[in-house]
């Protein structure tokens, strides 16, 4: 097992190991993309151990019902599986494709301070959900924001979210603050 020298900030999280599979040292495994199957299609799988990177060699990876499964390198017990469990898998952000004018992974929008257009500071993006009508912002307020509520914010490009800036880490929306 070697250590990888990327740091946490040249990698984004696309997934986690949840619990064994079978009797055969497979674990299944909780997927960010979308499509679910496309975690599988990236070689350079870090996790961390014990405070440092560690590479994971996938060799097989599959559908499994609603989920994915997965055979790592070395792990060929449940017990082995096990050890997994929980742990993120990241991978170097200069794997991603490359994306359309306007398009964002989440993992950009996460930590941007989201503001009115009038200017009123609302909190930073905490972090995404998918609702099945079109995706939320979970803004959470800051010791600097007008207050520190928690915001639900729909991602509607254009019509809620008005700006972004990734240079300055902010976020412009059409969004009424008592709301």
């Amino acid at each position: 097992m070697s250590v990888n020298s990327e740091s946490s900030e040249d990698l984004v999280v696309l997934g986690r190991f949840t619990s064994p599979y079978g009797v055969k040292g497979w674990i299944k495994v909780y997927s960010y993309t979308d499509p679910l199957e496309n975690i599988l299609n990236y070689n350079s799988w870090q996790v961390e151990c014990d405070g440092r990177l560690t590479p994971v060699k996938l060799e097989a990876g599959k559908r499994h019902g609603k989920g994915l499964i997965a055979k790592l390198a070395g792990v060929n017990t449940p017990e082995e599986a096990r050890l997994w469990n929980g742990r993120e898998i990241k991978v170097p952000k200069s794997e991603l494709p490359q994306l359309e004018t306007g398009e964002y992974y989440w993992s950009q929008l996460e930590n941007l301070l989201v503001y009115t257009e009038s200017g009123v500071l609302l909190g930073r993006v905490s972090h995404l959900m998918e609702t099945g009508a079109n995706d939320v912002l979970v803004v959470k307020g800051t010791a600097e924001s007008i207050d520190r509520q928690q915001r639900l914010i729909p991602w509607l490009p254009d019509q809620v979210v008005k700006e972004i800036d990734l240079d300055s880490g902010l976020m412009r929306v059409d969004w009424d603050p008592d709301f």
